[in-house]
């Protein structure tokens, strides 16, 4: 896979140091770039500028966690913030602007509720990014002995 370019959508979720050393060992010349990208989902009420001091706390403390993993690696790294109403939306215009040749994205297994679920962001990019996705799930737990007579 010739990558020379990514952007990794992050949002504190465990399985995230994962995605982040993935893109790392795709991306490892001196010559690549990853781009580390939070974005902070604005309600419809509040303005795109608004003010939101732990939201941007929390998101400061994720990239200064994610560009630690990333300084193993032989890639440059930009490390990023932004506000936007979707997250997909923002990765995919971050996506177009940086001309990545991937977007790498971490899920956790949510299994809850007996069905399996994407969530919004994952088939949003999926379905409109204009450059290859990786996704990086986490794996399903096993199930106990009881859950699985069930």
């Amino acid at each position: 896979m010739d990558i020379s370019s990514a952007l990794v959508a992050v949002r504190g979720d465990a399985n995230e140091d994962e995605t982040v050393r993935l893109a790392g060992e795709l991306l490892n010349s001196s010559k690549s770039t990853m781009y580390i990208l939070y974005v902070i989902e604005m309600e419809r009420g509040l303005p795109l500028d608004a003010e939101v001091g732990a939201s941007t706390a929390k998101g400061e403390q994720v990239l200064k966690h994610m560009e630690e993993i990333a300084k193993r690696y032989k890639c440059k790294t930009e490390a990023h913030m932004l506000q936007a109403r979707q997250a997909g939306g923002a990765v995919i215009q971050e996506a177009v602007n940086r001309k990545v040749d991937a977007i790498l994205i971490g899920m956790p297994y949510d299994g809850r509720y007996g069905a399996f679920s994407m969530g919004d962001t994952v088939p949003y990019l999926l379905k409109n990014a204009p450059c290859r996705v990786i996704l990086c799930r986490d794996a399903r737990p096993l199930r106990t002995a009881n859950e699985a007579v069930r």
